[in-house]
């Protein structure tokens, strides 16, 4: 049943357009174009209904279709009427069927020239006032509904980025601003629909008295006289039961365009606003004053001074009433013993946990200073590492400190300091002088010394060459330190399909030779993962996906594809050290070190690659003292090692050097010239 309804629905519109072209084309009966008119007067009712009594404007989004064919409908109805009015206009005035002789004779009394008068006024009415000033409303509508478009997109992703609604809200939102746009464009181009029409009106009236003044003389022998008065009370008659539907959409659409939002109809909106007694006691008092004038009708405005009294005293009595508190919601019976998912669950990877001091750094009144930080941190690391940066919740926690803010990925705590939210923060990067008033504390990002200092005192640390930042920065800033060192953490297979989807679009063929045959997804994202790890951004991901591609045909081990494919990247690899002209700076390991590191690596039957603690030891200290120039300047270095062992220094390095690069000669281009700056001793000389 519901099949057929639905398709019942589907053809009656493409009915209704072969129904209108037949009406144009072919000659149809009296009756009928009697019958036509009547449905034509009650669909601009219809319209002119739904439209005072939506809530907003939104909810007649048909609205400038409706008009379209509304005014198609009755051009063509004009059409029908015109050619009756004029084949058989000479047998009488009701030739052209029975409404059309009721709106020439009865309406305005059967004399012509005050029918031309009345259609006159009308048109002013429609084509001036209401027509014009729909027109002009949803012109200017249109353009600032345009014009805020980017800023509502921008304020949906800032709340989904808080946290204060949920995707689902996000999308079901930007569905709305996309079609309060459409709709105030498409009301726009509607407008002239209307204002075309009142123009065809002028037009086919003239045609038609033009018309029957020369066949009715000329093809049927009439006078003159008669001619006029029968010809122009059947024109006067069409043009005003066509007027009458036309006046009812401009008013209907009129009423769409200057509607502003609300949970009330159009009629309860404006009685709302109007019942105040504030409001109506100085009509009474006006009213009343005129009416005691003398020469004033006294009988006229004397009642209604009464009447505006009356409604004045009634609003007042209205407003004086005790306002009976709202009924306490009835509390359904909840069962203790049930435990939901909603509280054993976290849906969300990133998370930003703050004691309550730090919520005016999101207070919507405020300006939100932290989310939109946090949202230019997701923006810019997402396209640095090649895939979309999940969003990160901010909630405060009552167990932190005030001042204290907590980060979280994936349940695991990253990252913990605190911040003042009404201080700035003063960083002495090396080049700062002189003393500053305030609490010494460290940079949560790079350790430097820093004093949180008053805002006032933000100009002078700047001229004495402190770097001055707020509060807001310093939590995006040690947040994108985090997500940073983290990325790997933050891949998942949803993050790798995508990246696989969008690969399909350019290069079909070698997303299609990579997964889910010969490497299925989880094993694609360890391998994805374990390049983030070692800071290797999936930015490029076609050549990526390529060099996966080439060694998955020899093994399918994660671990072992990224050790394949790091030679092909290393050009990727390097660029972040140096510059195309600049040598690379290395360290490297003395022959008989890196031959005793192959040894023991290749007699680890569990390839668990661990180094002997107290070798270990002396070979990250020696690196840390031949780093320890280069990372005061600033300078970006990587140790170079053989491909047997760089998995195991690798391993070594991550908890004393976790940001400096370990390579294997084979990832250094051969045209790349290389500077070597430190070679770390032999086990003899590590012993001394």
């Amino acid at each position: 049943m519901n099949k057929l309804l639905s398709s019942g629905r589907t053809m009656a519109l493409p009915a209704a357009i072969l129904l209108l072209v037949i009406v144009m084309m072919v000659p149809i009966p009296p009756a009928l174009l009697d019958i036509f008119f009547v449905a034509n007067i009650a669909i601009s009712l219809l319209v002119l209904m739904v439209a005072l009594n939506a809530q907003k404007p939104l909810d007649f989004s048909a609205f400038p279709t409706v008009l379209l064919f509304a005014t198609l409908f009755r051009l063509g109805l004009n059409v029908a009427s015109t050619r009756i009015v004029l084949v058989h206009g000479h047998e009488g005035e009701s030739a052209a069927g029975h409404v059309i002789e009721a709106f020439g004779t009865f309406l305005i009394g059967g004399d012509y020239v005050v029918g031309l008068f009345v259609f006159a006024i009308l048109m002013i009415i429609n084509l001036i006032v209401v027509t014009k000033g729909a027109g002009r409303v949803s012109e200017v509508s249109a353009r600032f509904t345009l014009d805020a478009l980017p800023g509502k997109q921008m304020a949906i992703d800032a709340d989904l980025n808080a946290g204060l609604i949920t995707p689902d809200e996000a999308k079901a939102r930007r569905v709305e601003v996309s079609t309060e746009a459409d709709f105030y464009g498409s009301m726009d181009g509607s407008s002239k629909f209307v204002k075309g029409d009142a123009v065809a009106a002028m037009l086919i009236l003239a045609a038609n008295i033009i018309g029957g003044l020369i066949l009715g003389p000329v093809s049927h022998g009439m006078g003159i006289g008669d001619a006029a008065r029968t010809y122009i009370l059947l024109a006067i008659g069409d043009a005003l039961v066509a007027q009458l539907p036309s006046l009812m959409l401009s008013i209907a659409a009129a009423a769409i365009v200057t509607r502003v939002s609300s949970d009330k109809d159009l009629a309860g909106q404006i009685g709302s606003q109007f019942a105040a007694s504030r409001t109506w006691t100085p009509v009474a008092g006006i009213l009343g004053l005129l009416g005691i004038l003398p020469g004033m009708p006294h009988l006229v405005i004397l009642p209604a001074a009464a009447i505006a009294g009356f409604a004045a005293w009634k609003l007042r009595q209205i407003e004086r009433r005790p306002v009976p508190p709202p009924a306490a919601p009835v509390a359904e019976p909840v069962d203790q013993s049930r435990i939901g998912w909603d509280e054993v669950t976290e849906t969300m990877q990133v998370n930003i946990d703050i004691g309550y001091g730090l919520v005016p750094l999101v207070d919507q009144r405020r300006g939100s200073p932290l989310m939109a930080r946090i949202t230019g941190v997701r923006r810019q690391l997402s396209k640095e590492l090649g895939f979309v940066v999940p969003q990160a919740r901010v909630r405060d926690d009552i167990n932190l400190a005030p001042y204290t803010y907590r980060l979280i990925i994936n349940g695991v705590i990253v990252g913990e300091d605190q911040v003042s939210p009404d201080e700035m923060l003063a960083l002495n990067t090396g080049q700062g002088v002189g003393y500053l008033n305030g609490k010494t504390a460290k940079d949560p990002t790079f350790g430097l010394d820093a004093t949180w200092i008053a805002k006032g005192d933000a100009d002078a640390a700047t001229g004495m060459g402190y770097l001055v930042v707020d509060p807001g920065t310093v939590m995006a800033t040690h947040l994108n330190h985090v997500l940073g060192s983290n990325a790997a953490e933050l891949l998942g297979p949803d993050e790798v399909q995508a990246l696989l989807d969008g690969l399909k679009e350019t290069a079909a063929q070698l997303a299609g030779s990579l997964s889910p045959n010969p490497l299925p997804l989880t094993t694609l994202t360890q391998v994805l993962k374990g390049l983030l790890s070692e800071n290797i951004a999936l930015k490029e991901f076609r050549r990526i996906a390529s060099a996966i591609a080439v060694a998955a045909q020899k093994t399918l081990d994660a671990e072992e594809i990224v050790e394949l494919i790091r030679p092909r990247l290393g050009s990727l690899i390097i660029q972040k050290l140096c510059g195309p002209r600049e040598p690379l700076r290395v360290m490297t390991l003395d022959g008989h070190l890196e031959a005793l590191l192959g040894q023991a690596v290749r007699g680890d039957a569990s390839r668990r690659h661990v180094i002997d603690p107290d070798l270990g030891r002396r070979i990250t200290d020696s690196l840390s003292h031949a780093a320890q120039p280069l990372i005061a300047e600033a300078r970006p270095f990587a140790l170079v090692v053989q491909p047997s062992v760089r998995i195991a220094m690798r391993k070594l390095l991550r908890t004393v050097l976790p940001d400096t690069p370990v390579l294997s000669f084979f990832e250094v281009p051969e045209e790349k010239a290389v500077e070597v700056v430190a070679v770390i001793g032999a086990p003899q000389a590590l012993a001394a």
